[in-house]
């Protein structure tokens, strides 16, 4: 029994841990401007106190299968916490987008990892009301009993201080004129995940990768340009164990020119630029309407005043590579078929594509010898998508 309730309170300990980092990323980093962001973030402790009472009294089960009932009900808990964590981490550091309306495919996880951990606390505090030779129905009745409460109180806590700091954010302050991003009606709904999706009739756009093998940097690649319809330019700086230099793409009409570090700005044939539009080439590939009815709906967000539908789909190595042909320039030829990944994108107001997030992963096999693992992230921007451009033929 000592053995079994050791590692009961080990896993408790790990879920107080995980709650804990949470806490302290909602504590710390959420920060919309609302009158009760800090308390946002305090009622965060309320899973840690519930995970703190299941380090105290664990739910020590005598039964042959009661016990691995409570080990796979405590991972199961962390597997559905930890991946939420990791989440919240990339959309506060990297993305730097505010959740208004989280979806419920969003927090799901959240609220599973939370009935898990409750689970637990309220099986430990049955056996200590009830005893260890009390009848297990009863102790499982009132266990189940007071993780419902548990759960209950908690996240209504969470779920209503979020949604009172919301609204007082939201009379309170006035959505900006004009955003960068498109539309900033604060009435409006976006499109869904799977509905209508366009790339703008014109935008600037940027893409930021990056890649790291055995979590050591192997390069980073910088692109900024213009689009106007078909027509784009763009220029790269490309910072790898593979390049070093500037590169480019440009078409108008039929015309096509394309930029080395050692040959500048020379005219090309225009299907070697068939695949370097940037946004457009990311929508076709990898944003269709085939790979988004499967997709992933995150919620309502507000990026720089524009109100948008936060989407989320996967993807394999070669649609990455599709989507992005950038990427070759950190990874070469070698194969990524078997890679995996996410996208995440957002629809704004007018329907149209202005930022898509994402990684894919697999083995580092043809990046670098005897290297495991490799990651490839990715950061689109597509904006000013409603004024015009013009693009000018790059000088020789």
């Amino acid at each position: 029994m000592r053995v079994r309730r050791f590692e009961l309170r080990v896993i408790a300990i790990a879920l107080a841990l995980a709650w804990t980092v949470a806490a302290g990323l909602v504590l710390l980093a959420y920060r919309p401007g609302g009158p009760l962001d800090v308390l946002v973030g305090v009622t965060m402790l309320a899973p840690i106190a519930i995970a703190v009472a299941g380090v105290l009294w664990p739910p020590v089960a005598r039964g042959a299968g009661a016990f691995p009932l409570m080990i796979s009900l405590g991972f199961g808990s962390l597997l559905m916490l930890l991946p939420s964590i990791g989440g919240m981490l990339n959309q506060l550091l990297a993305l730097g987008s505010q959740t208004l309306l989280p979806s419920a495919e969003a927090a799901y996880p959240w609220s599973l990892a939370l009935l898990g951990t409750s689970l637990l606390t309220g099986f430990g505090i049955a056996r200590r009301v009830h005893g260890s030779d009390a009848l297990r129905r009863h102790r499982m009745l009132l266990g189940i009993s007071i993780s419902l409460v548990l759960t209950t109180a908690a996240g209504a806590l969470f779920a209503g201080v979020t949604v009172a700091n919301e609204l007082a954010l939201a009379e309170s302050a006035r959505p900006p004129a004009s955003s960068r991003y498109g539309p900033t009606d604060a009435t409006g709904m976006p499109p869904e995940c799977d509905g209508p999706l366009a790339a703008g009739p014109a935008a600037r756009v940027t893409i930021h990768l990056d890649a790291e093998v055995d979590l050591r940097s192997i390069g980073t690649i910088e692109l900024s340009g213009v689009r106007s319809g078909a027509d784009f330019r763009w220029l790269a700086y490309v910072a790898t164990v593979r390049q070093l230099g500037s590169y480019g793409a440009a078409r108008i009409g039929q015309r096509a020119w394309e930029r080395t570090p050692t040959r500048g700005w020379t005219a090309a044939p225009i299907d070697t630029v068939a695949t370097e539009s940037v946004d457009l080439r990311a929508l076709e590939a990898a944003l269709v309407p085939g790979y988004r009815t499967t997709a992933e709906d995150r919620g309502i967000e507000v990026i720089e005043g524009a109100r948008a539908r936060r989407c989320r789909v996967a993807v394999d190595g070669a649609t990455f590579r599709a989507a992005f042909p950038e990427v070759r320039w950190l990874v070469g030829d070698a194969d990524l078929g078997r890679w995996r990944g996410q996208l995440d994108y957002w629809v704004f107001l007018d329907g149209q594509l202005g930022l898509v997030a994402g990684s894919v992963n697999g083995d580092a096999i043809g990046l670098e010898p005897g290297a495991v693992q490799a990651t490839v992230s990715v950061r689109l921007t597509a904006t000013e998508r409603d004024r015009g451009a013009v693009i000018y033929p790059p000088a020789p």
